[in-house]
């Protein structure tokens, strides 16, 4: 494909046709193993001398032509398909790090990213700096010799301010450390390779899949980053790996391209730790591309709708959304989000947790779920969910407080969205 229009590469990028059956759709490949060809060639593939399908946990032809389409829309060289976004997280740190590394990550987190960081990388071994985003210097100052990444949200949920992608990335490069960036919450709004990230990851369960039926995560290769031009800072990559007899991976991908980042992810962590994304699943997410650049665009349209809608209510006490920014944030919403500011909203409801828990109960039409990014509208108290594992000091880090709404706003139509939030606050006065 030539394009580099997304509606077009969404329906058409990384797959024509079957070539055993002609099929237009991507078959999903439901098995385990794959018949070689002879000795030689399970060899090769087996010594990385050329790439194919040896065993489903490691690749699946369904898996390969998501990844690829993901891939082009993202702009990167490659793509790995994985069993959930918390999964692309973990191993995303997991590829570069090792035990007493540490890695500089925003204080902007989904509540779930930030419990992994401070605990369970933590348990590993790996130490995440938490470092304030409005000021792109922190990560400067929290870097030392150990670190090998930088991770942050391009559209922190829940404060949903822009992440300053291009001003750290810079940073990050000086140092020889690559900038991980989690674009969950804006995919096509945003492209965080353009902006100088080396590695981006997503929870496909959101506005990738868009149905609410499946969860997946992926991470894509941006081929942008000289993992040897600071070979100190980046061991894992220019090091013997005794894990793959020996393989320096900065080396052992040049044959196949600059993916040595998703080639060691692939062929090590993924291959070691399971995490590998059902065809059924490729298949659903597959379905869920095709639309991805309509629904954006509504999304987007119908969010601004109720955030204007919000922001008229004597009972709100706060608008979060890009559009409310002002000053730094205004600023990197014009930058970032030039394009649509996302489908996630979110207010201060007068009256507290409280007031709060009325409005969830009393909402019609919005499903009060945990997810973000269906076709359908959700809502959530994140201080009693999603960010519960958190302390009050962590909550308010990440933007929660006790009377925090997120509403993820979907594609019905906007009379309607607007009339449950209406009938929902009015019963949430008490």
């Amino acid at each position: 494909m030539n394009s580099k229009h997304p509606e077009t590469l969404a329906l058409h990028a990384g797959w024509r046709r079957d070539s055993a059956t002609n099929s237009v759709a991507v078959p999903i490949y439901q098995t385990t193993s794959y018949q070689f060809d002879s000795a030689e060639h399970a060899a090769n593939l087996f010594g990385l001398k050329e790439l194919g399908n040896i065993y489903t946990r490691i690749m699946n032809p369904t898996c390969d032509a998501f990844e690829k389409r993901l891939a082009a829309l993202e702009g990167g060289v490659a793509a790995l398909a994985l069993a959930s976004g918390q999964a692309a997280s973990a191993m995303t740190v997991q590829n570069l790090a090792r035990v007493g590394d540490n890695i500089v990550t925003s204080t902007d987190l989904y509540g779930g990213t930030w419990n992994l960081f401070a605990n369970t990388l933590k348990d590993q071994g790996i130490e995440a700096r938490f470092v304030d985003p409005s000021d792109p210097e922190a990560f400067a100052r929290a870097t030392d010799d150990r670190t090998r990444a930088y991770y942050a949200e391009t559209l922190p949920n829940p404060k949903l301010v822009p992440f300053p992608i291009a001003e750290v990335a810079k940073i990050g490069r000086s140092f020889g450390v690559p900038l991980i960036m989690d674009n969950t919450a804006a995919p096509l709004l945003v492209r965080p390779l353009d902006h100088g990230a080396a590695v981006v990851m997503y929870s496909t369960t959101k506005y990738i899949g868009g149905h609410g039926t499946s969860i997946g995560g992926a991470v894509i290769d941006g081929g942008n980053f000289d993992w040897e031009a600071h070979a100190s800072h980046q061991p894992a990559m220019n090091t013997p790996d005794p894990s793959y007899h020996g393989a320096v991976w900065s080396q052992a991908a040049k044959p196949l391209g600059p993916i040595a980042y998703i080639l060691k992810l692939r062929v090590t962590l993924l291959r070691d730790l399971g995490a590998a994304m059902a065809p059924f699943n490729a298949f659903l997410f597959l379905q869920g591309l095709e639309t991805l650049p309509l629904r954006m665009r509504e999304h987007s349209k119908n969010t601004l709708a109720v955030a204007n809608f919000l922001a008229e209510r004597k009972d709100v006490k706060r608008v979060i959304h890009p559009a409310y920014h002002s000053g730094v944030g205004a600023e990197r919403t014009a930058k970032y989000l030039p394009h649509g500011q996302g489908g996630l909203c979110g207010f201060e409801i007068a009256g507290g947790v409280e007031a709060g828990r009325r409005f969830i109960d009393a909402l019609q039409m919005f499903y009060h779920v945990a997810n973000i990014g269906d076709a359908r509208s959700l809502a959530i108290h994140p201080a009693s969910t999603t960010h519960s594992q958190l302390t009050e000091s962590e909550q308010a880090a990440t933007g929660v407080t006790p009377g925090y709404i997120r509403l993820s706003i979907g594609l019905e139509h906007i009379d309607d969205i607007l009339g449950d939030l209406s009938q929902a606050l009015d019963a949430a006065k008490g």
